[in-house]
């Protein structure tokens, strides 16, 4: 709903002032900052001195619109009708003083509406307070056009110090962006020359880096081609050793002393210990040498885990130890069967070795595109801190011993390759004094 503030007719020269100053004092009592009073007042001057300019009397009203937002509209209608376009042309600069203008035909003749919105605040909207302006504004007498014209020089005088301070201060401005830019500019060359430093010493270490990379595979090529070469030496001697202890035992042979077939027995046994890490040096050198090549087929789960039943029970001989071969929660995945046979064989082995009482124990599961082949023990446990470092050549947890065999740090490290081979991954999780599980996770449809 709009309140009606104020009205007055127009139809002469006189009249512009008036109009003028009425629409000023309508301004300043809702609200409108001092600028904005101009802006209004010249907005409407201009307006009716087009439409005085005709001859025909003009009515102009003030109102106030709460609704949306506070807003004060000024309506002029001109009794003159089908000239909305020419007086819409004539009036198209007014347009900027306002927030809203639009000319349009009306039904008794060509009506002006011009809109200015209020700041947040500027009036309060109440009844008694609309009776208040309204009261002011009966009592609005206007001044003769040389009061109007000494206004109107006063805020012209006022524009221009406001124009004067704002040059002023866009001077002072520029002077401290130029200021500031000197510095910018100055601290950019800084970074620029310590990026450029930088760079250089960035360079340089990726060249060092790739030097180094360099060494580093040569270095492993050299260290594979050694342990092959060295365990291909060793295994013929080692093997010739373990055959003439062998032949000094057997019962054919020139029998010895009870010391005597002590000491065949345990050069035996050392040489067959030598010859597992021999072997396992050269599977080893084998796998970082990349010559390797898996050959996946259908590989039947319930035959993999009846051989590895059949073939380790033998060695979980401790009564305190329960050897467990689940039956497998899949029938098959396509893998290398061999080296798959091998990683278990090997996970199993080293959990046997190293479990006093409790169980060992190996299941598998399917878990989304993959099949979990879990080995679970109860021995001692490694500490969390050591887990990465039991995949290290030649390292074994401080204070484990084996319960059978030996030992030579080189089974998991060589299980952890097959695994990767495969197209899988070998973790492990375990605590001292609860145990540890090996999870070996390969694709089910093969590498």
């Amino acid at each position: 709903m709009d309140d009606l503030l104020a009205h007055m007719r127009i139809g002469v020269a006189q009249d512009v002032f008036a109009v003028r100053q009425l629409g000023r004092e309508v301004a300043r009592e809702v609200g409108l900052e001092g600028q904005d009073q101009t802006r209004v007042a010249t907005a409407l001057s201009e307006a009716a001195r087009v439409m005085v300019a005709s001859g025909q009397v003009t009515t102009v009203a003030f109102q106030l619109r709460r609704d949306p937002a506070p807003t004060l509209l000024v309506e002029m209608e001109h009794p003159a009708r089908g000239d909305a376009a020419t007086l819409a042309q004539q009036l198209k600069a007014v347009g900027r003083l306002v927030d809203t203008m639009e000319v349009a035909d009306g039904e008794t003749g060509t009506v002006v509406r011009m809109a200015r919105r209020l700041p947040p605040g500027a009036a309060r909207l109440t009844l008694d307070h609309m009776d208040e302006i309204r009261a002011r504004l009966d009592e609005h007498r206007p001044g003769t056009p040389l009061d109007e014209l000494a206004v109107q020089n006063q805020q012209l005088i006022a524009a221009l110090d406001e124009v004067r301070a704002q040059r002023d201060d866009l001077a002072r401005l520029n002077a401290e962006l130029e200021e500031t830019n000197k510095g910018v500019m100055a601290l950019y060359n800084q970074l620029s020359e310590e990026l450029e430093e930088t760079n250089r010493g960035v360079v340089a270490l990726y060249a060092e880096l790739d030097e180094k990379s360099v060494q580093l595979r040569a270095a492993s090529e050299a260290k594979s081609r050694f342990l092959a070469n060295v365990s291909h030496e060793l295994r013929a001697p080692v093997t010739a050793i373990i055959g003439l202890g062998r032949l000094l035992a057997d019962e054919g042979s020139d029998k010895l002393t009870s010391e005597q077939g002590r000491q065949v027995e345990l050069i035996r046994t050392s040489a067959t210990d030598l010859l597992t890490l021999v072997n396992d040096l050269l599977d080893l050198a084998k796998a970082e040498a990349g010559r390797i090549d898996p050959v996946p087929s259908d590989v039947d789960l319930r035959a993999v885990f009846g051989q590895l039943r059949g073939t380790l029970r033998p060695l979980a001989t401790r009564p305190e130890v329960e050897f467990v071969v689940e039956e497998p929660g899949l029938p098959s995945i396509r893998t290398d069967e061999v080296l798959l046979g091998q990683v278990l064989r090997n996970l199993l082995t080293n959990a046997i070795k190293f479990t006093a009482a409790g169980s060992v124990r190996l299941r598998v599961t399917r878990a989304g595109d993959d099949a979990v082949f879990e080995v679970a023990d109860t021995g001692a446990g490694i500490p969390p801190e050591l887990h990465e470092r039991i995949f290290e050549e030649f390292y074994q947890v401080p204070g484990s011993r084996a319960l059978s065999g030996k030992g030579t740090g080189l089974g998991l490290p060589y299980a952890r390759r097959l695994v990767t081979i495969l197209g899988g991954a070998l973790r492990v999780t375990s605590e001292p004094g609860k145990g540890s599980t090996f999870t070996v996770a390969l694709p089910v449809g093969g590498p």
